[in-house]
């Protein structure tokens, strides 16, 4: 979970999305010489970690969409739960799968972001995912969790680090939408269905996200 943020912070997530979903996602793939690297940034013990995210993805290839959102969401969830501020000493980061993986930790921006890219990996279409921002209301704070829309006007099923089932939106009362986005845009949250789009920008938090990710295969 985080702090709150603005509504133009958010609205600057979508133009960066929107090229970077244009471009295939890597192939979750990890040779030797890779691996060697890796190491050498994380440590040893990150690399079994590494490999098991990709035999995690191989093995549900093919597999039916209910096997490959529960499995996925399963796996990330296994990760500990930290702040930024305790994990990377920053107020807000978000992390790669790969620097999740490696550090062996997260907070529910990194969890999202690990998901969305494990499914876009295994053929999940950018159309049917959103990253949506919520208020989880226990809690009292802002989170973010994926949403997974199996038809365009769909009741969204709600892929969660806090809650650990895959629920349709309108099951989880302890959740208020508040904005999501994808490579298409902004839209402002609905809890069923996909909420009125709003536009596009850029937003240099992902830019990064996604070039650290190019450069990690």
């Amino acid at each position: 979970m985080k702090t709150s943020l603005s509504f133009f912070a958010i609205v600057a997530l979508v133009n960066a999305l929107t090229v970077f979903c244009a471009i295939a996602m890597p192939k979750i793939e990890f040779k030797d010489d890779n691996l060697q690297r890796l190491a050498t940034m994380f440590s040893k013990s990150a690399l079994g970690r590494f490999t098991s995210w990709q035999n995690e993805v191989e093995s549900l290839s093919g597999r039916p969409i209910d096997d490959q959102l529960y499995e996925i969401n399963n796996f990330f969830n296994e990760i500990p739960y930290y702040t930024d501020k305790e994990h990377w000493g920053q107020s807000d980061y978000w992390a790669t799968p790969v620097e999740m993986l490696g550090t062996n930790g997260g907070d529910c921006e990194d969890y999202v972001i690990a998901k969305y890219f494990s499914l876009r990996a295994l053929g999940v279409p950018d159309s049917k995912m959103r990253m949506m921002f919520v208020t989880a209301l226990r809690q009292n704070q802002a989170h973010m969790v994926l949403a997974y829309y199996p038809e365009p006007n769909a009741i969204p099923l709600i892929l969660d680090n806090i809650n650990p089932r895959i629920l349709p939106a309108n099951k989880r009362p302890d959740l208020r939408p508040v904005y999501s986005f994808n490579g298409e845009g902004l839209y402002k949250a609905k809890a069923e269905g996909r909420g009125t789009k709003l536009g596009n920008s850029r937003h240099k938090m992902w830019d990064d996200l996604t070039s650290r990710i190019e450069r990690e295969f």
